[in-house]
């Protein structure tokens, strides 16, 4: 049993997730509850946060049946850092590259100054390089005098994990590990195709947006944008003078990314604290929505163009997850300001209640189970795909007698020579034996011919006589 638990601003999520026998991973139990203790990711209120903790864990555990006990912990916000180390190892001449001999590349890679308020959360090798050889997946057993690999070092300052191991410890569960929430939400929407690609992982949270870019299947690249849902939920509030959870049921509800994709005949009574009534098109709501997802859009692309380079060189795809990236025309906005194709990430590779878990608001939640199967940050390929390629194997017999049933056909079409025979095995009423020797004119040979060869046919049905085949030759041959 691997348990995920998705701690953030807007809600706690608990995924309990189950290894099956072939190897898939099956969820079989969730629960959500609202977070109010947190804040751009760090914790600002023990004692809620153990509350909803506790709250979101024991309904997974009804769901499931199963007592929880320890789980895998997301970490988002600001606070977290995230550097890409070079590392090197020398090998003997003659010997083939070890275990060892990577771990000590790792290490070197590892042997960067960091801050000391810093803890190491994540040290994902990227690909290695073998004397000058680029893209090795793994080295292991290869030759070479020079080992190189690129490392993705992810850390988190220790204030603020140590706030949140507390918050899990004192609601009775042991923390298995941290894990970066964008990794996390990579590991669950990015699918079987885009691993040999470079996509872009955008998780929409309510206080912060998280950002992955995953290039072949590896972390390459993490930052986080201290702005999210809660944001465009305060602008609606603020303008429209109404509570924040009046403006966010607004939100969810009728609201928009784009002006045009919303509702033009949407018109709302909007109430304010003042007591107010004032009408307000969907279309008006959306003009109030749209310049913050903007924003964010651009504060994402401003971070990858200055570190890795334009997004439309950099990436093939942008995924959105998160509860905020659910707002209609989000991705038409975000494919306007990215300028590559957009789609929804869902949690996917997963079976069980998938129908309960299949919203990008549980991509996170998702992929802390699939981190607790595997534990080393590799994008994981779904197990029971290859189970259907044995299927076919026992059906050797007929494939094999059916050409040699579409041959025959081939067969007859190639000697021309019988097609003179064809009127020979027409019946014929029985006739006198042969006459005597005839002149050599054109019709009496034909006569003949058939007499004779009469004469074959009849005895054949009952035995054959080789004295008629003589003579027939020794006819033919005097004619031609």
């Amino acid at each position: 049993m691997i348990v995920g638990l998705d701690i953030g601003t807007t809600k706690i999520t608990t995924v309990i997730g189950e290894l099956a026998g072939d190897g898939s991973i099956d969820i079989i139990g969730q629960g959500s509850v609202p977070s109010e203790g947190l804040k751009r990711g760090s914790v600002v209120n023990l004692d809620r946060t153990v509350q909803a903790i506790k709250e979101s864990v024991h309904r997974a555990e009804r769901v499931a049946g199963v007592k929880v006990e320890s789980a895998y912990v997301s970490v988002a916000g600001n606070h977290t850092k995230a550097i890409t180390s070079h590392g090197l190892a020398a090998i003997r001449r003659g010997h083939e590259i070890t275990d060892t001999d990577v771990h000590r590349a790792v290490e070197n890679a590892q042997a960067v100054p960091l801050d000391p308020n810093l803890e190491v959360l994540h040290t994902l090798p990227q690909e290695y390089e073998v004397d000058g050889q680029e893209g090795i997946k793994s080295p292991v057993g290869m030759h070479g005098v020079r080992l190189e690999v690129d490392v993705h070092i992810v850390a988190g300052t220790a204030g603020p994990l140590l706030n949140l191991r507390r918050c899990v410890q004192e609601a009775g569960l042991r923390v298995d590990g941290f894990v970066l929430q964008a990794l996390a939400s990579g590991l669950s929407t990015v699918d079987l195709g885009e691993q040999s690609q470079s996509v872009i992982v955008i998780d929409m949270g309510g206080g912060t947006t998280d950002i992955g870019v995953f290039r072949r299947g590896n972390l390459a690249h993490s930052a986080s944008i201290p702005i999210g849902g809660d944001h465009v939920t305060a602008d609606l509030a603020q303008i429209l003078k109404i509570p924040m959870e009046e403006a966010e049921d607004v939100k969810r509800r009728y609201g928009a990314a784009l002006p045009e994709m919303a509702d033009a005949d949407l018109s709302l009574e909007i109430t304010t604290g003042q007591g107010k009534t004032h009408a307000l098109s969907a279309q008006e709501l959306s003009r109030v929505i749209k310049p913050r997802l903007a924003e964010i859009f651009g504060m994402i692309r401003d971070e990858i163009d200055q570190t890795l380079g334009p997004v439309e060189l950099i990436a093939q795809h942008v995924i959105l997850t998160g509860g905020a990236s659910k707002l209609r025309g989000i991705q038409e906005l975000a494919r306007d300001r990215f300028r590559v194709p957009v789609r929804m990430g869902k949690p996917t590779n997963v079976g069980g209640l998938i129908d309960i878990v299949n919203g990008p608001e549980y991509a996170a939640g998702v992929g802390l189970v699939l981190f607790g199967v595997q534990e080393d940050g590799r994008l994981l390929s779904p197990a029971p795909a290859p189970l259907p390629e044995p299927e076919p194997q026992p059906v050797p017999v007929p494939t094999k007698a059916k050409p040699r049933r579409e041959r025959e056909p081939e067969r007859e079409r190639e000697p021309e020579r019988p097609a003179p025979r064809a009127p020979e095995r027409e019946p014929l009423p029985p006739r006198a034996p042969e006459q005597p020797q005839p002149s050599l004119t054109g019709p009496v040979q034909t006569q003949v011919l058939r007499t004779s060869l009469q004469a074959q046919e009849q005895p054949g049905a009952d035995g054959h006589k080789p004295g008629l085949m003589d003579r027939l030759r020794r006819l033919l041959s005097d004619w031609l």
